[in-house]
């Protein structure tokens, strides 16, 4: 195992733990806050950080141009845990007291999309 691809489970895991982290205490509190979205952001950079690095290990181990389901579902992630960042910032500045209790329904269902391709990469990854 490279230290490259140690870096990025480390990041990736580290996205599961603050994404998780933000998501169920957001749902918890009742109420989006500030932290909640630190914690959304958090995850997005570790993220996109894990991601970066294991397509930068890939394209040197693999000459595949065609996607994989786990590419696919993986971008896909990035780009909904972005909406769901900056959504997060427009509903706390902007949104209602309604809006903001309610926004945990669409952080649980940005949260279980991530999951797939978390879950797909782990099996990839022992080669199941």
């Amino acid at each position: 195992m490279t230290i490259k691809l140690i870096f990025a489970i480390v990041a990736i895991t580290l996205a599961l733990v603050f994404y998780t982290i933000g998501v169920f205490s957001e749902r918890h509190s009742g109420s989006l806050r500030i932290k909640h979205i630190v914690m959304f952001g958090l995850g997005l950079v570790f993220d996109t950080t894990g991601t970066t690095i294991m397509s930068a290990i890939a394209k040197n181990e693999v000459a595949a141009s065609n996607f994989s389901l786990h590419q696919v579902t993986g971008m896909a992630a990035i780009i909904l845990m972005a909406f769901h960042f900056l959504w997060a910032i427009y509903v706390l500045m902007k949104g209602t007291e309604k809006a903001k209790s309610r926004f945990h329904k669409f952080s649980l269902v940005v949260w279980l999309f991530w999951l797939i391709p978390y879950i797909v990469g782990m099996v990839i990854g022992i080669g199941v």
